[in-house]
């Protein structure tokens, strides 16, 4: 395809031409593959001024006449009346042959081809080049003007376009070096005239960058964040301002880990371990992604593996690729080594702090533990650091590693399989007869109500060699940790019949299954149970685990007649048949009462049936 000449018309005073462009207008196609959102304009012109300052101090430094620098600062100031939004530095500044450089040749021989070719290009190398950046400016202005001065020049040039192919490049006057950049806000971008808004943006964009800037007199930035500093030169104190500065109503964190890495890419950045407070979505997408202070994305999927998104914080890297408009993450080998990194460095602190003070480690648990949880479930790499220091917590707040839990539970609940039972509950108060039962049984409880257990407990079984998980309510004590030995039932087979068809009679629903066992005296007459797995897949459904279809299935339930209890004997033993019906509904009612399954018309009956007892 044939590239296009610049086509000019000279003049003493004044240069016109076309930008070296085949179609027609670049700017729609600028708009519309380049940038996802039009707010990003005032990104790109603050740090191409804040790169001009830097330049200008990098090439002073090392002239042979270096000319006083001065204040060095990127200034943003809005003239509402005049519709007018206005960028300036005090830079390296440009020569009309650097504008024409710079600014004009968009060198391409056509928009489209260009876009295929570039929008997804690796390399951070291409921000800033063809002058895109500077081009974004005609998402919200119908008018672009360009002063600049150059450091080395006492003339100054003016470039004026109206957002087509036409420019225009005149002598003009500037009393200092630098550039300025007018924006003439267009009728359908309005909201870029009100200070709050642009405030608001220079906040979140230019929050850190490494030159000064102001708007309205106003200092925005911190040119000095934390995370370019040497960890040897900040306190704790340092590290938790610099926290507030990002998440100024947050709670403290917990702790941090600082990243400074040079290869083999570059990387600095500080995340902190925020309290999460079991809170698993609120919590996402808190770290801030920034390419040499200069603020990019907050969604950092695939740059971290997806826990460490629960972490809070700033990550810095130029080896980030980022396509030419910042926008979009692209696939390249060093994002994966940088991910790798990252996790290794969090694996890494989280152990340290387990074996250098394991009573604070215990003491942040409730936080720090979801997502430890979190991380084993998604990242085998992960999995394999933190079985070490994952904690189990009984019923008793005991914390016990993995290793130190077996070696607890392996004397007494390991069943005639040899398998290793581990007993929990998910809500230690609705299931505190089931606990107490156990215990009675001398066996121990583990506390396991977190928003990711029912996720964990099945994973754990897959992973720990020879080992189980049962909820304490998911079967009777006998079941869940069987023995060789069988106990027998103290009535003779027509009383059982009897017992098990009064439950039939009393139980009506299908949600309910009615089954007679021989349990010890001192367990409850009758017992409600879940069994394990269908409960566990319809909890783990109910948390986005991929078992969908199992949260439309009915709840199934069963109720365990403990045929050696007393009162059985004595129901079994009525001769009166309603009195013997209406004492063995009162037992199952009960038994539903004490697991929050009594409702409605039923319970008015049980509290009715209640009061007629007492009365009698």
């Amino acid at each position: 395809m044939k590239i296009l000449k610049i086509k000019r018309t000279m003049t003493t005073q004044k240069q016109t031409g076309k930008i070296n462009v085949q179609t027609e207008n670049i700017f729609p196609i600028i708009k519309k593959f380049l940038y996802s959102d039009h707010e990003i304009f005032l990104r790109e012109l603050v740090a191409n001024a804040v790169d001009a300052t830097q330049k200008f101090s990098m090439l002073n430094r090392i002239a042979e006449k270096p000319v006083e620098e001065g204040e060095l600062f990127v200034e943003v100031k809005l003239d509402k009346e005049n519709r007018q939004l206005l960028i300036s530095d005090r830079g390296v500044g440009m020569t009309a042959e650097e504008v024409e450089k710079y600014i004009n040749q968009i060198a391409f021989s056509g928009a489209e081809e260009f876009v295929q070719k570039y929008k997804d290009q690796t390399g951070a190398q291409l921000i800033g080049k063809f002058g895109l950046g500077f081009y974004s400016a005609f998402m919200v202005a119908e008018k672009v003007d360009l002063i600049s001065r150059s450091w080395q020049s006492e003339n100054a040039v003016q470039w004026a376009c109206d957002g087509s192919p036409d420019y225009t490049l005149t002598d003009t006057t500037r009393d200092d070096r630098g550039t300025t950049v007018v924006l003439h806000i267009s009728e359908d971008a309005e909201e870029f005239l009100d200070a709050g808004r642009i405030r608001s943006l220079l906040k979140k964009y230019c929050a850190f960058l490494p030159v000064e800037i102001r708007f309205e007199g106003e200092k925005i930035n911190n040119t000095s964040p934390a995370w370019i500093k040497k960890p040897a030169d900040l306190t704790d104190e340092d590290y938790r301002n610099f926290y507030k500065e990002l998440y100024p109503f947050a709670e403290e964190p917990l702790f941090w880990i600082h990243l400074n890495v040079d290869y083999p890419f570059n990387l600095t950045g500080i995340l902190y371990f925020p309290r999460l407070k079991k809170n698993l979505e609120v919590q996402k997408n808190k770290i801030q992604l920034y390419c040499r202070q200069v603020f990019v994305t907050d969604a950092v999927e695939g740059i971290v593996p997806d826990f460490l998104t629960l972490l809070h914080g700033v990550i810095d890297s130029p080896d980030i690729p980022l396509n030419v408009s910042r926008s979009y993450l692209q696939s390249d080998s060093n994002v994966k080594k940088i991910s790798n990194h990252i996790l290794k460095k969090v694996a890494d602190k989280l152990e340290e702090l387990f074996r250098e003070n394991r009573e604070d480690f215990e003491a942040k648990w409730e936080d720090i533990g979801v997502f430890i949880k979190y991380g084993m479930l998604s990242e085998e790499k992960f999995y394999e650091r933190a079985s070490k220091f994952c904690l189990f917590k009984n019923t008793e707040k005991k914390h016990f590693t993995f290793e130190e839990y077996k070696q607890l539970i392996a004397l007494n609940q390991e069943d005639k399989h040899k398998k290793l039972v581990h007993l929990y509950t998910s809500q230690p108060d609705a299931q505190h007869l089931y606990v107490e039962a156990a215990r009675n049984k001398g066996y121990d409880v583990l506390l396991m109500d977190g928003v990711l257990d029912a996720h964990f407990v099945n994973f754990l079984e897959q992973k720990l060699e020879n080992s189980s998980f049962a909820r304490v309510d998911a079967d009777t004590m006998d079941k869940l940790i069987a023995k060789d030995e069988t106990r027998v039932s103290r009535l003779d087979e027509a009383q059982q019949n009897r017992l098990s068809e009064l439950a039939r009679q009393v139980v009506s629903s299908d949600t309910y299954q009615v089954q007679l066992e021989a349990l010890s005296e001192q367990e409850a007459p009758v017992i409600v149970t879940r069994p394990e797995f269908m409960r566990r897949m319809k909890e783990m459904s109910a948390t986005g685990g991929g078992y969908a279809f199992m949260g439309e299935m009915p709840d199934q339930y069963q109720l365990v007649v403990n045929s050696n209890h007393a009162l059985m004997s004595r129901i079994a033993n009525e001769s009166d048949e309603e009195t013997s019906k209406n004492k063995m509904q009162q037992a199952i009612d009960l038994a539903l009462l004490s697991q929050g399954l009594l409702k409605g018309e039923a319970l008015s009956g049980f509290m009715k049936r209640s009061i007629e007892m007492m009365e009698n």
